[in-house]
């Protein structure tokens, strides 16, 4: 046998086993993806954080057409902190802003599916012009729609002082509560921005959990308190592009971001 037959024969299955190696390790890192939604609404062109009412179904029913178990942010926060693996084909579904088409398209969808789903709503811009308003709040809350705050005025948070921190979180989780006569046990951190001194604060205020946007440094989601989600948007229109976003390995190859 030759020298470059040899070379190649070794080359091939050296190749072969760290090939192998590397999905087994791959395997090994499934995150459930966590979806992020803000306007679900008609454009004349994609923007990062609009998806139309026809894409936004389109997403939906390819969720159900190959079988996603859709959880509840909730559910997916109990299972990180019992250390549990979640199968594979699970998805989250989260909504930031509050904007009023959450309830004007997107909730009819998510109805027709049969799909939970969280909104993070800045308490003290309910009811503004563009906004959910507290009937629709409501009407949503009952047909099992969480709610989670987003701070009273999406209020960019590590530009705070501290005293003005807690007052974005504390109150914002207080008012949602009185107005909605449940508990609010999830938090997003507005535009993604938190350090480790605001999620002490989080902690601190009785949250169960907290999600980011695609910033800090755990890729594999198991700090309950920066949960990396996955943009979603009108670009999103290509059964390729979801297969990449909700493989549970998008978070392993994007590049990490600084938290603040």
């Amino acid at each position: 046998m030759s020298r470059l037959k040899k070379f190649w024969i070794s080359s091939t299955f050296l190749f072969i086993i760290a090939t192998g190696g590397f999905l087994i390790w791959l395997s090994g890192h499934y995150v459930v993806p966590i979806m992020m939604y803000h306007n679900v609404n008609h454009t004349d062109a994609p923007k990062a954080n609009t998806v139309s009412p026809q894409n936004f179904e389109r997403q939906m029913q390819y969720l159900k057409d190959r079988g996603f178990h859709v959880l509840s942010f909730d559910e997916l926060v109990q299972s990180v902190k019992r250390g549990e693996s979640l199968p594979k084909k699970s998805a989250v579904i989260t909504f930031d802003d509050a904007y009023e088409d959450n309830y004007t398209h997107a909730f009819k969808i998510l109805k027709k599916y049969g799909f939970p789903a969280i909104i993070f709503a800045p308490s003290d811009l309910i009811g503004q012009d563009g906004h959910l308003n507290w009937e629709q709040v409501s009407e949503m809350a009952e047909s099992g729609i969480t709610f989670g705050s987003h701070t009273r005025y999406h209020s960019y948070l590590p530009d705070l002082s501290v005293d003005k921190q807690r007052e974005e979180i504390i109150e914002s989780k207080s008012k949602l509560e009185k107005r909605l006569g449940v508990a609010v046990d999830y938090f997003a951190y507005p535009i993604g921005g938190f350090s480790e001194s605001i999620k002490q604060i989080v902690e601190e205020a009785g949250y169960k959990g907290a999600a980011a946007t695609n910033r800090g440094y755990d890729r594999f989601n198991k700090d309950v308190f920066e949960l990396n989600r996955i943009r979603f948007s009108d670009k999103d229109d290509r059964n390729d592009y979801l297969w990449i976003k909700l493989s549970g390995y998008y978070n392993i190859f994007r590049a990490a971001k600084n938290p603040y």
